[in-house]
């Protein structure tokens, strides 16, 4: 593996395969399909493999010589190379051969994830004997630590590393977490064998083994958050958006790849979850650790076939530069445009003037480095508005299983695991995936004349409605499981099944919310900052987690007192959860208007199409 790819290549890969069959069904072979001739935007990388090709490093473009103009078609016009650092022959890398894998490796990584952390409050509560409001809490923080993790994967793999390699390290560390914990409950945590299990009591866990806990668990969520943002960009690096109908793949790519994490999840939600409820902790685990090790292995057979792009370095040093320079020249009067712009090239633009080098580059910034600030600072008013969706998503892990595990859990003679009901989320988001691009694209399309139906922005509006009819509903089956309490340490008679609804909804809600999200943070952000820009979408979700626990706490102690249980007390049959649901469906209320506001303000990102031109500029300000 020689190449100038950033650091070389490690590995990781994900899921799904029904995407290759819908692009077989509209192209039974996307990748002969002619294209101008490749602009490299990087510069500095000569394919030593085709000799008809030949770089022209002012211009930047590759061009084909006379001897083969047939040839140059067949490469990626737009920058990605192959694992060596030449530019990529797209009948050999990316497309669907390659994402495909990836779907699949980001589906059992899922599996195993899912099969620790769904049913992670029901152990807290009957391994490590934590209260309801306690475990709430601490799923939370090890939900938003796993979240806020993608921040700094994120920022490996646009600054060193590589989006490859970020995926192959922190799958490593993923993988290593797992098999400790494994290990950690396997001799020292479920204690007497079989514990767990509703009514039957495990032995109080010794110091080593909460240590061994936690140490294992926040290895899962550091490798599992540092993953999620790189792999989510490198299975769309894997198709040119230059070609249309690769382009259309790559829009494609992001629902099959919230479709994969859900079928990944399938697994761990009906079987493992049942096993784990059963008593059955340490061989959950130990399957989780196999899918994540399997999972890796995978990503690494596809090492040959997968396209990269270069690291663009530090995007923090970027960012600074502009807002050094800004500071330092905020009295400057501004000079028209036209002279802001000189091309780049061996002679100065005044005639017989020589150039003068650069001073010190942290006061200096290109044009570049400026739109590239004002797109992200223009994309967090949306981020922020996203966050109290995610308050309300991050509910389903914890308080819908509490609350479900003081309902009638039986059918018949059959019980149902409370933290299995999720399963109905995954259903909801499979039937809602397929429902939004078979039936109301075309609709969507016809009506608004936009292809994709609807936009990033108004799909993620749509998807705060829905989440936040599904704190009403959850609200309202609370209330009627109250109703239905006998004895005060008894669980209601409502059937668990009244849940279906509240999860059913929160999975319509994803569809709209996080589909939308990471293709709109993905498209919107520059492109140095790719990683980040998926990563917002993670970071949303991890401070939703924090802002959950800030309200779970002030919550109860604004509530609980001497005399009352508050809203969330340890027995639920004693509180009002209804009204902490109730207080949610206001706050998405109050957030919607705010969303709304900053969508009609928001103005998307602009690419220049004369890429030739746009290389040229060096702009400083």
């Amino acid at each position: 593996m020689t190449g100038r790819l950033g650091s070389s290549c490690v590995v990781v890969v994900v899921e799904v395969v029904a995407s290759f069959v819908t692009c077989l069904s509209s192209s039974p072979s996307p990748e002969k399909c002619e294209l101008p001739p490749l602009r490299v935007r990087t510069g500095g990388f000569i394919s030593e493999g085709h000799p008809h090709v030949s770089m022209d490093f002012k211009s930047k473009a590759m061009a084909p010589t006379a001897v083969d103009s047939k040839r140059i078609s067949d490469i990626t016009e737009d920058g990605s190379m192959d694992r060596r650092g030449n530019p990529a022959v797209k009948a050999k890398t990316g497309n669907w051969r390659s994402s495909i894998l990836l779907l699949v490796n980001y589906g059992l990584v899922t599996c195993a994830f899912f099969g620790v952390g769904v049913n992670l409050v029901v152990f807290l509560r009957r391994v490590l004997h934590q209260d309801n409001a306690e475990a709430a809490n601490s799923i939370s923080k090890w939900t938003g630590t796993v979240y806020i993790f993608s921040l700094i994967g994120a920022f490996m793999s646009d600054s060193y590393w590589g989006r490859y390699i970020t995926c192959a390290i922190f799958q490593m560390i993923y993988v290593t977490g797992l098999v400790i914990l494994s290990l950690a409950s396997w001799f020292l945590l479920v204690k007497p064998t079989g514990c767990g299990a509703a009514g039957e009591h495990c032995d109080a866990p010794s110091s080593a083994g909460v240590a061994l806990f936690y140490l294992s668990t926040y290895m899962i969520a550091f490798g599992n958050g540092g993953y999620q943002p790189s792999i989510a960009t490198f299975g769309s690096d894997q198709f040119d958006e230059t070609d249309p109908r690769e382009a259309r793949s790559k829009v494609a790519f992001f629902s099959y790849f919230y479709l994969a994490l859900n079928v990944g999840s399938l697994f761990s939600n009906t079987v493992l979850v049942y096993y784990e409820d059963e008593g059955r902790w340490v061989m959950g685990f130990w399957v989780s650790a196999a899918a994540a090790a399997m999972a890796l292995v995978l990503f690494l057979l596809g090492t040959p076939n997968y396209r990269h792009f270069k690291p663009t370095g530090n995007p923090l040093t970027r960012i600074a530069q502009v807002f050094v320079a800004a500071f330092r020249k905020w009295r400057a009067e501004v000079p028209r445009s036209e002279l802001l712009h000189e091309v780049d090239g061996d002679e100065s633009q005044i005639a017989g003037i020589r150039k003068i080098l650069h001073s010190d580059q942290i006061r200096l910034c290109t044009v570049t480095q400026v739109e590239e600030v004002k797109c992200i600072l223009k994309m967090l008013p949306i981020w922020l508005c996203t966050i109290v969706y995610s308050v309300v998503f991050t509910q389903m892990a914890s308080l819908f299983v509490e609350q479900g595990t003081t309902m009638n859990t039986n059918i018949g003679s059959f019980h149902v695991p409370a933290a299995s009901m999720s399963v109905f989320d995954i259903l909801s988001v499979l039937a809602f995936i397929a429902i939004y691009r078979r039936v109301l694209v075309p609709v969507m399309s016809r009506l608004s004349g936009n292809p994709q139906g609807l936009t990033e922005l108004q799909r993620m509006g749509v998807g705060l409605v829905v989440g936040m009819a599904a704190m009403v509903v959850a609200g309202v089956v609370e209330v009627e499981r109250l109703k239905r309490v006998g004895a005060p340490d008894q669980p209601s008679s409502l059937s668990v099944l009244w849940q279906v609804p509240q999860y059913a909804l929160i999975g319509a809600s994803e569809v709209f919310m996080y589909v939308g999200q990471l293709e709109f943070f993905n498209g919107q952000a520059p492109d140095g900052v790719k990683s980040f820009g998926s990563s917002l979408c993670m970071a949303s979700i991890s401070l939703g987690n924090y802002v959950s626990i800030m309200l779970v706490s002030v919550v109860t102690s604004l509530t609980a007192g001497d005399r009352r249980p508050g809203w969330i007390p340890g027995n639920l049959n004693s509180g009002h959860l209804d009204r902490f649901y109730f207080l949610l469906a206001a706050l998405s209320l109050v957030d919607l208007a705010v969303y709304v506001a900053c969508a009609v303000w928001y103005k998307g990102i602009k690419l220049d199409s004369n890429e030739e031109k746009a290389n040229k500029i060096t702009v400083h300000v």
